[in-house]
């Protein structure tokens, strides 16, 4: 025991170690500046990759190539695209994602000047492909930017809801300004707007520096085989995903070879993650209840949002519309998830997680079953309404699940925050290919449904047919007098519309299977939290009895 003079002077309070510093607020001024960069680079990867999915049309013109064939530009950019983020935060551990992502601009910016000089599909591929390697970091920088504007008290809140604002905001933002760019240039002129986006975000990143994390060595040998083995299998399921439908699923055999190639190829990397130290991915945790449940969430919902990014824009070309003509239900997307993101940034918490997801899964019902009553008169006036809903639900839906989800990450550690990351971006990316493959494939088969039941009752012998086909040949009895190329004439111009109200009844189809996915996903949403509530209650009873 010391003795007492030991003691003298000592103050717990005054020698205890002092905490920790509070982090300093930015500056208003410089946070905007953050901001703004980070939404910048969002539209920078989001523009990069929409724009060349909302005009096959009239880029297989300037190619000369099919429309299955120019597909094939977006099946390039994905292929490398949904699987790179998984090496990225290993990357930025040990060489610092800055650098990376300056190399990764670079070569996106000299990518993007060989686009000027393209003119056949075969060099188009190649650069997309490098394109869809070059814009990875993007997105993950889009984060980082807008979570270091934040105190840490609203990077969960706030930060996250701007920054999933923003990617949403991509897709009708590249099919908004689409019809302008093409008018100044056809594929000049859309990939003149994505250098001179590269060439600031380039700019932004050496004004704009991140705060910097201490750097290790953290790349092992067996993390480049893993990342090779499940980019492998990642690209050959996106390659399916977007080309499997247009092939059709059991008519190219090289389809079923890819995807057995992605089963090999993911299974061997588990196989080495389960046996190492120091995992690349988690995969046990990644397998956990949790995660699983978190990853059925997102891949479910980035289904039914398809709705608009798929099914409603495919809608409108089906009768004949173009981007320009349909820009302003573009413009009331955008600002539908632009108050959407606000709000939700304005009340989220981790207690209101369930009912903002409630809201969400409602304005998706709400919406998809209004557009499940289209016609061949419908117009986007008339979608203005179901559209806002729809939009508003996927500015809703993902910040709390991203926020919930990244919470319980943290709080296992640093290491568990790469597995889930990879786990909402390839959620967010297979599963909005896997949307589109899904929805593109029910069209197709309920249009063969509906045709077979509209063909059916198209018989001469019918008086309404005869009087239908008659009405249909009407403006070309001057120019064809001979009376059986008139009535051939008249009964294939029957057989187009025919096929236009299939098509119709098709969407119509998909409208209303969304809206009916929607609707069991709020079930099982308000059953999962009253059986949370009712437990709750028990255990609080039996606590009090107890005491």
């Amino acid at each position: 025991m010391l003795p007492e003079a030991e003691f003298v002077g000592y103050d717990p309070i005054k020698t205890a170690p002092p905490p920790p510093a509070a982090p300093v607020p930015m500056h208003p001024l410089r946070s905007a500046a953050y901001i703004g960069a980070s939404t910048l680079l969002s539209m920078t990867q989001g523009l990069g990759m929409n724009l060349i999915a909302t005009n096959i049309p009239q880029i297989q013109g300037y190619l000369g190539a099919t429309n299955t064939e120019t597909t094939w530009l977006i099946a390039a950019y994905m292929a490398p695209n949904v699987s790179l983020s998984i090496a990225l935060i290993k990357i930025r551990n040990q060489y610092g994602l800055r650098n990376f992502a300056q190399l990764s601009l670079a070569i996106f910016v000299l990518v993007s000047l060989l686009h000027l000089v393209v003119t056949d599909l075969q060099s188009a591929i190649i650069i997309r492909f490098v394109s869809g390697i070059a814009a990875a970091p993007l997105s993950s920088l889009a984060f980082l930017y807008m979570l270091e504007a934040f105190t840490p008290a609203r990077k969960m809140t706030i930060a996250i809801c701007l920054v999933l604002t923003n990617i949403s905001l991509a897709s009708p933002l590249a099919r908004l300004l689409s019809p302008t760019l093409l008018d100044i240039g056809q594929w000049g002129g859309l990939y003149t707007f994505e250098i001179s986006l590269a060439l600031i975000a380039f700019g932004v990143i050496y004004l704009l520096p991140l705060t910097p994390i201490p750097r290790a060595k953290v790349i092992e040998k067996l993390d480049i085989v893993s990342y090779l083995l499940i980019a492998i299998g990642f690209g050959c399921i996106a390659v399916t995903l977007v080309t499997g439908r247009l092939y059709w699923w059991f008519e190219a055999p090289w389809l079923g070879v890819l995807l057995a190639i992605a089963v090999v190829t993911i299974t061997a990397a588990v196989i080495i993650e389960l046996n190492r130290e120091k995992p690349l991915l988690d995969i046990r945790w990644i397998a956990s209840k949790e995660i699983v449940h978190f990853a059925g969430t997102i891949l479910l919902f980035r289904l039914v949002v398809s709705e608009q990014s798929t099914v409603a824009n495919n809608f409108f070309q089906n009768l004949g519309l173009l981007n320009d003509q349909i820009s302003m239900i573009y413009m009331v997307s955008m600002a539908a998830m632009i108050v959407a993101g606000l709000s939700c940034a304005a009340v989220m918490t981790p207690e209101r997680v369930p009912a903002i997801h409630a809201v969400a899964l409602m304005f998706l019902i709400a919406g998809s079953y209004m557009d499940s009553q289209s016609t061949n008169l419908t117009r986007p006036a008339q979608m203005y309404a179901s559209q806002a809903c729809i939009a508003a639900a996927t500015a809703l839906f993902l910040p709390p699940a991203m926020s919930v989800g990244l919470s319980s990450a943290l709080k296992r550690g640093p290491n568990y925050i790469l597995s889930f990351i990879i786990v909402f971006l390839a959620t967010q990316s297979l599963g909005g290919l896997f949307g589109q493959a899904v929805f593109g494939t029910f069209i197709t088969i309920r249009e063969k449904f509906h045709s077979n039941i509209l063909a059916e009752s198209i018989v001469l012998s019918n008086p309404l047919v005869v009087q239908r086909v008659g009405q249909l040949t009407a403006g070309y009895s001057r120019s064809i007098t001979d009376g059986t190329l008139l009535n051939a004439e008249g009964i294939a111009l029957l057989s187009q519309q025919t096929t236009r109200e299939a098509n119709i009844l098709a969407y119509n189809d998909a409208f209303l299977l969304i809206a009916g996915i929607s609707l069991f996903a709020l079930i099982i949403l308000l059953t999962h939290v009253s059986l949370r509530a009712l437990f709750r209650n028990r255990e609080t009873v039996l606590a009090i009895q107890t005491s």
